[in-house]
């Protein structure tokens, strides 16, 4: 469960704020994803409710054990997959323990549920931007959370990966994971959240169930151009897909 209530924040005491009033409520197993444009604070919002940073105003509540993916990792150390996938467990460890076999049996089922186990012998430093993110998900994934929390988790990823991480974030919630993710795909938000917030700016936003808060007035007065959601039918199931008409001004 995540409870965050009137949440704000901003670099100094004389700058502007970042966002301030924020307020989200996610159940287990809920999934939420945040929505805004560049710079409008989705990943500072992330690491104020995260505690990477700290608000100046509002209260953060987890009922759980949460587990952070960032946008990417910068590390130049030519760690191996298996091993980085494997930090997912220390938490779990003793001081100075070395992790165990089962350690490294969660930590190869992440990496199998990720679909990333070819590249359990590889250095990080030869892989993709792509997949170092997929390697970071399966680190979070190993470590048992009962909160995932992601940045963008799809930012650098084509077609058939996007696919797999929203399903492996459809099978954490499926497992009593609470899930919440920034992204600029609205039609992810569609495929797998419950709830999505829209921030419009500083002290403006928008927090409700997706089928009501995505709508084409809204998402138009966010990114500033024309969008359209257009229902379709796919395997006997009703689904939108959002189409920006690009070369628009809303």
């Amino acid at each position: 469960m995540i409870e965050v209530t009137d949440l704000g924040y901003r670099h100094h005491a004389r700058s502007p704020w970042v966002f301030k009033h924020h307020s989200l409520s996610l159940k287990k197993g809920e999934v939420g994803a945040i929505i805004g444009p560049n710079g409008r604070g989705k990943t500072t919002l992330l690491k104020a409710l995260l505690g990477l940073i700290k608000p100046q105003q509002g209260s953060v509540t987890f009922a759980g054990l949460p587990a952070y993916v960032p946008q990417g990792t910068d590390t130049s150390f030519p760690y191996r997959v298996r091993d980085l996938v494997v930090m997912g467990r220390a938490r779990t460890l003793g001081l100075f323990a070395s992790p165990s076999r089962e350690d490294y049996r969660l930590a190869d089922e992440a990496m199998a549920r990720v679909g990333i186990e070819a590249l359990a012998n590889r250095r990080l430093t030869e892989l993709s931007g792509g997949q170092r993110q997929l390697v970071l998900i399966a680190r979070a994934l190993a470590s048992q959370c009962d909160i995932l929390v992601l940045d963008e988790p799809t930012s650098a990823l084509d077609y058939h990966n996007q696919n797999r991480v929203l399903a492996v974030l459809e099978q954490a919630r499926n497992d009593g994971v609470t899930v919440l993710f920034t992204t600029h795909s609205p039609q992810h938000a569609l495929a797998i959240a419950d709830s999505v917030l829209l921030m419009f700016g500083p002290d403006e936003y928008r927090f409700g169930p997706c089928d009501e808060v995505l709508t084409d007035q809204q998402l138009a007065r966010l990114y500033n151009i024309d969008i359209r959601t257009l229902p379709f039918e796919h395997n006997g199931q009703a689904h939108r897909a959002v189409v920006p008409v690009f070369g628009s001004m809303a």
